[in-house]
């Protein structure tokens, strides 16, 4: 079945600033919006980079750049956010490059890059790498939010039914707190593998539990 894109969970409100504008400015841009970071763009709409709070913060960190220069056994990151807080520019204060998502790629695909990049938002790009959206944790969480019953029904409709092909009744699906629970018998045993991937990609399910029987086991001698 399918699963769930970017582009239906995204926030499609982007703030936006470019190169030039001033660190005040940026800095007034966030309060004013209540915003964590702004994608830094250039005409093209294209991201080059993106300036947070944590960038930010290194004007106070070294009193505006004004503070000697770290030793040479400082660590990098404490070296990058001293050239920062010299900078008056937000092509001065931004990270670069700025980590993005496409807005056709599957969830799944832009939670493991927050995770793995240990970011609060993505910024999305369509397709000539314009930003179009922004993606934050908060929009990923969001999708364990849906009704018990309504993941039951997609669960039934579009795994069991549509994706799988079964016959109604030959798979029973209790939902509980986003806990999919399914029962019943099916003739392989890789179709029960199957159907608890595929529960498991609906949007709001937060476990599976599958207990399943089989009669053939087709995986004899295959790892699972």
């Amino acid at each position: 079945m399918p699963e769930l894109t970017v582009a239906e969970v995204m926030t499609r409100k982007v703030v936006s600033v470019d190169p030039g504008t001033p660190v005040k400015s940026v800095i007034s841009t966030l309060a004013r919006e209540g915003i964590s970071a702004v994608p830094v763009v250039d005409g093209n709409l294209r991201p080059v980079g993106v300036v947070s709070e944590a960038d930010l913060m290194a004007k106070r960190d070294f009193h505006a750049g004004t503070d000697p220069r770290p030793p040479w056994y400082s660590r990098r990151l404490r070296k990058a956010q001293w050239r920062k807080a010299k900078g008056i520019t937000a092509a001065d204060v931004m990270s670069s490059p700025a980590v993005t998502v496409g807005e056709d790629e599957p969830l799944t695909v832009a939670a493991r890059r927050l995770a793995e990049n240990r970011l609060r938002r993505l910024f999305v790009v369509d397709g000539e790498g314009r930003v179009v959206g922004v993606l934050s944790r908060r929009d990923v969480l969001g999708t364990f939010l849906r009704a018990d019953e309504d993941i039951r029904a997609d669960i039934e409709r579009k795994v069991l039914a549509k994706g799988m092909w079964l016959i109604p009744g030959t798979v029973t699906v209790k939902v509980h707190d986003g806990i999919a629970t399914l029962y019943g018998t099916l003739e392989h045993r890789s179709s029960t593998e199957v159907a608890r991937t595929l529960v498991g990609a609906v949007a709001g399910v937060v476990a599976v539990r599958s207990n399943l029987l089989y009669q053939i086991d087709d995986t004899a001698g295959t790892a699972l």
